[in-house]
């Protein structure tokens, strides 16, 4: 059995601690714990592993996030992996910093990666949300997605950081309804 972890986030040095950019810390955390790494690809870095004897791939798309759809399109039909074994990892200021919650379906929020891939694969598919605050005026929600974490919230990051790898590895170990009601916090 396939499973498809997607973490989004965006290219490049500018991006990399930046809250926008959870999905890429989460699979980067799952590929060193799985003691793999990634490989550029096309529209994506790619990393695969086996867990609880089922094959798991890894992708950040280098699509940038507003495109995420194109990618995660492209690698589950390139990998033949049905989309209720596809897992979206992505933040969302809806929720505060530490929360996280898991999802089988539901909507975009306003999130222009998820808005990407429901135009392209439609609203059914699994999400990871990992809270990141609004700590931000009014007006100022890109320059804070945008923004890096600061010091307090990155001493907490390695512990969300964790709980979130683990409840992707749950996902695709126990199922969706097991892990949501493990997880969702």
């Amino acid at each position: 059995m396939k499973f498809l972890i997607v973490g989004l986030g965006n290219v490049g040095a500018e991006y990399a601690l930046t809250r926008h950019n959870i999905g890429f810390l989460i699979a980067d955390h799952i590929a060193e714990q799985a003691a793999t790494g990634f490989e550029v690809s096309r529209l994506a870095h790619i990393a695969n592993f086996k867990y609880k004897a089922k094959n798991i791939y890894l992708a950040k798309p280098s699509t940038y996030m507003n495109l995420s759809g194109k990618a995660v399109n492209y690698w589950m039909q390139q990998l033949k992996v049905p989309i209720e074994n596809t897992l979206i990892i992505t933040d969302d200021i809806a929720l505060p910093l530490e929360k996280i919650r898991m999802r089988a379906k539901g909507s975009s929020a306003g999130h222009n990666g998820l808005k990407n891939i429901e135009e392209t694969i439609g609203m059914n598919y699994p999400r990871l949300r990992i809270g990141i605050g609004n700590d931000f005026p009014r007006g100022g929600q890109v320059d804070y997605v945008l923004s890096r974490f600061t010091e307090e919230e990155f001493e907490i990051l390695p512990k969300i950081i964790k709980n979130a790898s683990e409840a992707a590895r749950s996902f695709c170990a126990i199922g969706i309804e097991r892990t949501m009601n493990f997880f969702n916090n």
